[in-house]
C-alpha cells in the first residue's frame, strides 16, 4: 500500500473524533515563509521527503506560483500527528501573503478554528501581518505565533543572546498589541500569545529546526545551544535534535481549539439563524447525525472532475449521492464525490463528517461563500472581504470564435474568486475585470491564456473611482415621463463610522430590525433616522420619511430599483456612489397602477437621486494605498521622492535595524508602474509593499479633468449638467 493511501486511511479513522481534529490556517505577510513552513509539516507527517522540504514548496501547486515564488491560491492538506500518545488529524490551509490575494485568506478563515501567524524575525510584524490577524480575529479564529528566520539573526546580523532576546520579545509584544486592539470587545477572549504558555515558537523553516518553551524542556535544546550549533554550521544536527514539524504540530494540537470547543463560540458570530433551533444545536454540538450544513469557502477547477467546492462541514455527514440545497439558488444539487485534499491531489473518501474540511464535487450552483445544506436554512453570514477592487482592465478574445469560451471562463473566475468583479459592457462589448491590484489582474489574465488556451488582448489598467456627496442638499423633485408621479428627496453625507459599518457588513437588511437599528445608533445615527431605514445598498442608506402616502407600499419595490440603478452610476462620471444618506420626504403617485409602472417610477427616482446628489456637491473619490518602503539610508531621499512625486504624502520615516522605513499614502492611479520606478531610483535596493486604504476625495483642481477623462472613456457626452458648477 502506498504511503499516501495509508495517510488517507489514518485521516479517515480520525474524522469521527472531533476532539482529535484541528482545523488550522497558516497566514502571514508575503515572503515570511508560510509555504516553506508547510513543507516542513508535510515532511514531518511523512507526506514529502525530508530532504526536499523547504525547496519543494509542495503547496504551490500551480505553475505560476512556482515561477513567481509566491503563493497565489490557498491550498489544503490533511495530515496526522501524534501528540502525547494520541493521534490527531490536522486539516491545514496554506494561504497567500501578497495583499492582492487577501480574499483567499478571508475565505480560509471561515473554514478553520486556529491561525498560525508566521512573522519574519528580521522584518517583524508588517502591514499584512496586521491584516491577516484582523481577518482571523473577526471570524473568531484563535491565533498562535511562529517567529521564522531566526537563523538570520545569528548568521547574518551576528546578534548575541541578549540582542536576540530583545528583538524576539519586541516582535511578540507588537503582535500582542495588535491582538489586544482587535479583541477588546470580547471579555472571554484573552488570545494574546506568550512563550511561557507555549503559544509562541521560534525557528527556521529553511533549515527545518524549531524551539518553544515546551520543546526546550523536553529536548534540552535552548537558545544557547541553537546559537552555538548555528554558528558551527551544525544545522542538520539541530534539525535532528529539535525538528520544526514536531514543535509546531505539538503547539497546534495543544493550543488550538478542536471543533467541539470552537463551534459553540463561532456559530453565533457567523450565523444569524434561530439559536434555539435543532439546526443550531446540531452545529454547536458538531453532530455528525444531524442535518448536513456545509459552507463552501473555495471553488477550484479540476480538468477531470469539474468544479470542486472546498469548505467546512459544520454538522451532519456529507456522502456521495446526497441531494443538497445551495443558498440563493432554486432546486438541489447532487453530490458526485467527497474527498480530502493532499496538497494538489484530491483523495476520494466515502464520507466526511462534521468538524472536518471537505472537497465536494457536483455542487454546480455553489460559489465561494455559499451555504450548502440538507434542509432549507438561514444562510451563513456572507464572507466580508476587507478590501474592494481598485483596478480594472478590459479583456478581449483575440479571435471572435473564442468569445463564448472567454465569457464562460470569466464567469468561472468570478465564481472561484469573489474579490474579482466581472462586468460585461453591453454598449462597447468590452469585458472588464476589476481586482485588488496589478498583480492580481496579471495572474488572472495569464491563467485564462495558459489554462484555457484562449489568447486575449488586455487593455491598460484603469483605476476604479467612487462618487460621494460632501454637503447636505435641499429637497429636490423628480418627475416621471408622463408627469403624473413625483418624488421629493434630499441627500446628506454619511459619517465615516457608519460607512465603515456598512462596508464590513455589520448592518444589513438581512438582520433583525432591532439589531440593525442598534448597530446604526452605536455608530452615531440618531434614533428617528435609524427607525426609518427602508433600504441599504452598498454603503448608502435610504430613509423613508413619508407619512401615509397611498400606493407607496406597492411602488416601493420600483423606488428601490430606481435608487440602486442611480447609485450604480453617479451623476458625475457614472461611477458607483458611496456614503450617501438619501431621504424620501414625499411622493405624489397616480391612483391608476398602469400609470405608475417601472417606465414611470424608475426614471423619476433616478432624476430625484441625481439632482439631490448634485445639490449635495457630489465629488469624485479616488482609491489610495498605504505604501511602506524599506531602504538603505543613502537611498531614503530617492524613496520618499518617489512617493511625493506621485501626489503622495510621507507620514513617517524611522530607522529599523540597518534600514530606513518610509511610510506614506499615494493614489492608486499614480502607483501604476511604481515597481520599476522605485527599483531604478534606489538601484534595486528597496523592498516595499502597498495595501489598499479605501477612498479619499480627489483634489478640486483635478476633478474636472478626471471626470472628463472617464466620461470620454465611457462614451458619455462630455458636458456636465450646468448645475455642477461647484467643481
Amino acid at each position: 500500500m502506498g504511503r499516501r493511501k495509508k495517510i488517507v486511511q489514518e485521516c479517515e479513522k480520525l474524522m469521527d473524533k472531533p476532539e482529535q481534529i484541528r482545523n488550522i490556517a497558516i497566514a502571514a505577510h508575503v515572503d515570511h515563509g508560510k509555504t516553506t513552513l508547510t513543507d516542513n509539516l508535510l515532511a514531518g507527517a511523512g507526506m514529502i521527503s525530508q530532504d526536499t522540504a523547504g525547496q519543494q514548496l509542495a503547496m504551490d501547486t500551480e505553475e505560476d506560483e512556482q515561477e513567481r515564488g509566491i503563493t497565489i491560491d490557498a491550498a489544503n492538506v490533511s495530515m496526522t500527528h501524534e501528540y502525547e500518545g494520541t493521534n490527531h488529524l490536522v486539516n491545514l490551509i496554506d494561504t497567500p501573503g501578497h495583499v492582492d490575494f487577501g480574499g483567499d485568506v478571508t475565505r480560509a478563515m471561515r473554514a478553520v478554528d486556529g491561525a498560525l501567524v508566521v512573522v519574519d524575525a528580521v522584518e517583524g510584524a508588517m502591514p499584512q501581518t496586521e491584516t491577516v490577524l484582523r481577518q482571523a480575529l473577526r471570524e473568531g479564529v484563535k491565533p498562535a505565533l511562529f517567529i521564522n528566520k531566526v537563523d538570520r539573526l545569528i548568521s547574518e546580523l551576528q546578534e548575541g543572546p541578549e540582542e536576540m532576546q530583545e528583538r524576539l520579545l519586541d516582535v511578540i509584544s507588537d503582535v500582542n498589541e495588535l491582538i489586544r486592539g482587535m479583541t477588546q470587545d470580547y471579555e472571554d477572549r484573552d488570545w494574546t500569545v506568550s512563550v511561557e504558555d507555549g503559544t509562541v515558537a521560534f525557528g527556521s523553516a529553511l533549515y527545518k529546526w524549531g524551539v518553544s518553551a515546551p520543546s526546550m524542556a523536553e529536548t534540552g535544546v535552548g537558545f544557547s545551544e541553537v546559537i552555538e550549533m548555528e554558528r558551527n554550521d551544525q544545522r542538520k544536527e539541530l534539525h535532528e535534535q529539535s525538528p520544526l514539524s514536531d514543535v509546531v504540530l505539538d503547539m497546534v494540537c495543544e493550543h488550538f481549539p478542536d471543533p467541539l470547543d470552537a463551534q459553540p463560540r463561532r456559530i453565533p458570530t457567523i450565523w444569524r439563524g434561530d439559536d434555539e433551533s435543532e439546526l443550531a444545536i446540531d452545529m454547536r454540538e458538531v453532530d455528525d447525525d444531524g442535518a448536513v450544513v456545509f459552507m463552501a469557502t473555495d471553488i477550484s477547477m479540476d480538468p477531470h472532475a469539474g468544479e470542486i467546492a472546498t469548505g467546512r462541514v459544520f454538522s451532519g455527514t456529507i456522502r456521495k449521492g446526497q441531494e443538497l440545497y445551495v443558498s440563493g439558488t432554486a432546486g438541489k444539487n447532487r453530490v458526485q464525490s467527497v474527498g480530502v485534499f493532499m496538497g494538489g491531489e484530491r483523495e476520494e473518501v466515502d464520507r466526511v463528517p462534521a468538524g472536518n474540511i471537505a472537497a465536494v464535487t457536483g455542487l454546480k450552483d455553489a460559489i465561494a461563500g455559499s451555504t450548502v445544506s440538507s434542509v432549507e436554512m438561514t444562510p451563513f453570514e456572507s464572507i466580508e472581504h476587507i478590501s474592494e477592487p481598485v483596478i480594472t482592465k478590459s479583456v478581449e478574445a483575440q479571435t471572435m470564435d473564442d468569445l463564448p469560451k472567454l465569457i464562460e471562463t470569466l464567469r468561472q473566475v468570478s465564481k472561484e474568486d469573489p474579490t474579482i468583479r466581472i462586468e460585461i459592457n453591453e454598449d462597447t462589448g468590452e469585458h472588464l475585470i476589476s481586482g485588488q491590484g496589478e498583480l492580481h489582474l496579471e495572474v488572472i489574465t495569464q491563467r485564462i491564456e495558459r489554462n484555457q488556451g484562449i489568447p486575449v488582448i488586455t487593455g491598460e489598467p484603469i483605476v476604479v473611482y467612487r462618487e460621494s456627496p460632501t454637503a447636505q442638499s435641499r429637497e429636490v423633485e423628480g418627475i416621471s415621463p408622463n408627469r403624473h408621479n413625483r418624488f421629493y428627496m434630499s441627500v446628506e453625507p454619511l459619517s465615516e463610522d457608519i460607512v465603515e459599518l456598512l462596508k464590513l457588513g455589520e448592518a444589513t437588511m438581512d438582520m433583525p430590525e432591532l439589531e440593525r437599528r442598534e448597530a446604526l445608533m452605536e455608530a452615531g445615527m440618531d434614533k428617528d433616522t435609524a427607525q426609518n431605514v427602508e433600504h441599504i445598498y452598498g454603503s448608502n442608506i435610504l430613509i423613508d420619511d413619508t407619512k401615509g402616502i397611498q400606493h407607496l407600499n406597492e411602488t416601493m419595490e420600483l423606488v428601490i430599483e430606481g435608487l440602486e440603478e442611480s447609485l450604480d452610476d453617479g451623476p458625475l462620471a457614472a461611477e458607483p456612489v458611496e456614503g450617501a444618506l438619501l431621504r424620501l420626504h414625499d411622493a405624489r403617485l397616480h391612483e391608476d397602477a398602469i400609470h405608475r409602472g417601472p417606465a414611470q417610477v424608475i426614471p423619476a427616482v433616478r432624476e430625484a437621486v441625481h439632482r439631490a446628489l448634485i445639490d449635495a456637491e457630489i465629488r469624485l473619490l479616488e482609491p489610495i494605498q498605504n505604501v511602506r518602503i524599506d531602504v538603505p539610508n543613502e537611498h531614503m531621499g530617492a524613496a520618499s521622492g518617489e512617493i511625493q512625486g506621485r501626489r503622495g504624502r510621507v507620514d513617517d520615516m524611522y530607522q529599523e535595524g540597518d534600514l530606513m522605513v518610509v511610510e506614506g499614502i499615494a493614489p492608486v492611479d499614480e502607483m501604476i508602474g511604481f515597481s520599476s520606478d522605485i527599483r531604478s531610483a534606489t538601484e534595486g535596493r528597496a523592498s516595499w509593499n502597498t495595501e489598499n486604504a479605501g477612498f479619499r476625495v480627489l483634489a478640486d483642481n483635478l476633478q474636472t479633468e478626471m471626470i472628463t477623462e472617464i466620461r470620454e472613456r465611457k462614451g458619455m457626452k462630455l458636458e456636465l449638467p450646468p448645475s455642477v458648477d461647484y467643481i
